[in-house]
């Protein structure tokens, strides 16, 4: 499956400039199955919805539509009942799916703008399974251990630089302690809070890269997930199957 991070800079709640700049990065890069935005890719880590969401998730449906691919990334999203929630979509011609953030930055003040999600999401595409988690949620290994039920983990992020070292860390931690491709994408840039430098990934399952993007410039990287290897490496090396049984529960 071909893959592309689109690691981007994003303009300050101009949600009509960062749709133009994704749509450019999948029109300069094309014939990709999958392309994934950076976490808030519409209007920045700021607390604030869009007033029409629709806007930038028919943004998603229109090119997943017109490409044939899917295309994945996060929008602050307002519920019907208030609620605020940090929506991770995946959206393909002929579905839209979605997770909401489980883990919120409380160090941030993310958790007083927005409500965490409970539900753990796992979706397909072209006969691939990928886990959906969102930034923060990669400090958490229990809530993404694999259970057998994904093998490609994205993560979609505004992760600032001065943590750059955490990330890369954990990014290769993930990949091999589930047994994963792992494709992260984080933004580059500023805002009022925090600088931003990239570090944009696709891992393989032994937590070694296959495509990266330069650090602090908006580019787009194509890899490729070879089922074929994966299928093969958990074949001969099943270190799955001694994996802790355990539930979430309360979550």
């Amino acid at each position: 499956m071909k893959t592309a991070l689109i690691q981007a800079g994003i303009d300050w709640s101009d949600i009509r400039k960062n749709g133009e700049r994704a749509e450019k990065a999948v029109r300069e890069n094309p014939g990709a199955d999958l392309y994934i935005l950076p976490e808030m890719f519409s209007t920045g880590f700021n607390g604030i919805c869009e007033k029409d969401p629709a806007a930038s998730l028919g943004l998603m449906k229109s090119i997943a539509e017109e490409n044939g691919c899917a295309i994945a990334g996060s929008i602050a999203v307002e519920l019907g009942d208030g609620a605020k929630v940090n929506r991770f979509y995946f959206v393909t011609p002929d579905r839209v799916e979605f997770y909401d953030k489980r883990h919120l930055f409380s160090y941030g003040g993310e958790h007083l703008n927005f409500t965490g999600g409970s539900e753990r999401k796992v979706v397909t595409w072209k006969g691939v399974r990928f886990l959906l988690t969102v930034c923060y949620d990669l400090r958490f290994p229990v809530w993404s251990r694999n259970r057998g039920d994904y093998d490609v983990m994205l993560c979609v992020a505004s992760w600032p630089v001065q943590r750059r070292y955490a990330w890369d860390c954990l990014l290769k931690a993930r990949a091999i302690e589930n047994q994963c491709f792992v494709a992260a994408v984080n933004r580059v840039g500023s805002d009022p809070s925090c600088n931003y430098d990239g570090g944009s990934v696709l891992l393989d399952p032994w937590g070694r890269e296959i495509v990266s993007c330069p650090d602090g410039t908006e580019s787009v990287v194509c890899g490729e997930i070879k089922m074929e290897s994966l299928a093969e490496f958990r074949r001969t090396f099943p270190v799955l199957n001694d994996a802790d049984r355990f539930e979430l529960r309360n979550c």
